[in-house]
């Protein structure tokens, strides 16, 4: 109960209740967005980014699929 009721006490320090309601949050959850896109596109973890592992296994699976068609 602890732990709720500071939580309930942080989230009421976010201004706009009234007027806004609970999407008086939603601008947090667009920066907390851009930010993880950001992060995907630009930090390496080892030798790749996040998109170049999508489009290495989107390139497999297209020539997967052509090998299976020209079977």
């Amino acid at each position: 109960m602890l732990v709720s009721e500071r939580l309930k006490r942080l989230l009421k320090l976010v201004p706009g209740e009234r007027r806004f309601g609970f999407y008086r949050f939603l601008p947090f959850f667009f920066v907390l967005g851009g930010a993880m896109e950001w992060f995907m596109i630009n930090v390496r973890i080892g030798k790749e980014t996040f998109y170049d592992v999508y489009r290495r296994k989107q390139s497999e699976r297209q020539y997967e699929a052509r090998m299976e068609k020209g079977e």
